[in-house]
């Protein structure tokens, strides 16, 4: 297994990170953990989870696969696993919370819940799974310029700051964000010395360019 750093942390983490989008749903628990077993003993120490997952999202799985990754997680030692989970933006799936947003109330909900649910004192991956504005991911292309959302970047970071600072997240990541909203929260996290984003978790390939619109 080759190995990388996460950002500019000194976190190494495998080149592969297994996902576990379908444990709850088309995987068991026990399937769920020999899934892991097999990725940690061939190096896997990268594992990936949500607030929402299992797949496809319904009310009676909602944090199932986070339940399930926690109870492996018991099994192993703590410091020898990298885990990141997410916190869920605006969607239909009110059964998590309600309102989805980013506000501070809702970020500190989400991130008690995930710990519980996962067993453990702190994540090493905090991602917001996607944006509060409109944007080109699961399909969706050319988002109006004119979609209503109100900039709360600046807002956002702080409340992250605070996650880190209190030790429940090490680090912090993007998913399914766009170039230019990578690029405000790298500047403003320059310009106010707050956490930077560690990384960003998009489906981008050869047939899939939609970020580059």
């Amino acid at each position: 297994m080759k190995y990388s750093k996460l950002g500019t942390t000194d976190i190494e983490v495998s080149k592969i990170c297994l996902g576990t989008m379908t444990f709850g749903q088309q995987n068991t628990e026990a399937e769920g953990h020999e899934l892991m077993n097999y990725a940690f003993e061939n190096g896997v120490n990268f594992f990936d989870t949500a607030e929402m997952y299992a797949v496809p999202g319904k009310k009676e799985t909602q944090g199932r696969s986070e339940e399930i990754v926690g109870t492996w997680l018991k099994t192993k030692d703590r410091d020898q696993v990298i885990i990141g989970t997410k916190v869920t933006g605006p969607s239909g799936m009110t059964w998590i919370r309600n309102p989805l947003d980013f506000k501070k109330s809702s970020i500190n909900h989400a991130i008690d819940n995930s710990l519980k649910r996962l067993q453990t004192d702190y994540v090493d991956l905090y991602q917001l799974h996607w944006p509060e504005r409109g944007v080109n991911c699961f399909g969706v292309r050319n988002i109006p310029e004119n979609s209503a959302w109100k900039e709360n970047f600046h807002e956002v970071l702080e409340t992250l700051a605070e996650l880190v600072k209190s030790g429940k997240v090490r680090n912090i990541g993007l998913s399914n964000e766009t170039p230019w909203g990578t690029m405000r929260y790298l500047q403003l996290a320059k310009e106010h010395n707050l956490p930077r984003m560690m990384s960003v978790q998009n489906a981008y390939n050869i047939l899939n360019r939609a970020y580059e619109i």
